[in-house]
């Protein structure tokens, strides 16, 4: 049996969806709600595992925020990794696009956002 260190926290390593494994549906619901918008456009801005959970302005609480994430990730939109304390996120651009062509360029352009 593995020995943990004592005292130090643990969190399970997050769980991805392959963007092969998506429904279209799924896909669609994912990025329906304007905070995860906003995260798949902010990461879209970003270099790959720079941006931390934390680094995002949205108005939402830590619990709330880690919901937003797992749901992007069983949607096959966001990996994640855990650096340190940190956990980092890259958007799967090539393959979401691979999965859902012209998708992501759709929800990047931001035409017909409400207000």
């Amino acid at each position: 049996m593995p020995k943990q260190a004592t005292g130090a926290r643990h969190r399970a390593a997050p769980v991805h969806t392959d963007p092969r494994d998506v429904s279209v549906l799924t896909a669609l619901s994912a990025v329906a709600d304007p905070v995860r918008l906003t995260l798949i456009r902010e990461l879209a801005g970003s270099a790959d595992w720079t941006r931390s959970c934390g680094s995002f302005d949205v108005p939402v609480g830590k619990a709330a925020l880690s919901h937003h994430f797992s749901v992007l990730r069983d949607a096959g939109l966001v990996e994640q990794r855990d650096e340190g304390p940190r956990r980092v996120n890259r958007l799967r651009r090539e393959e979401f696009e691979a999965r859902f062509p012209g998708l992501l360029d759709l929800l990047l352009r931001g035409d017909g956002d409400a207000g």
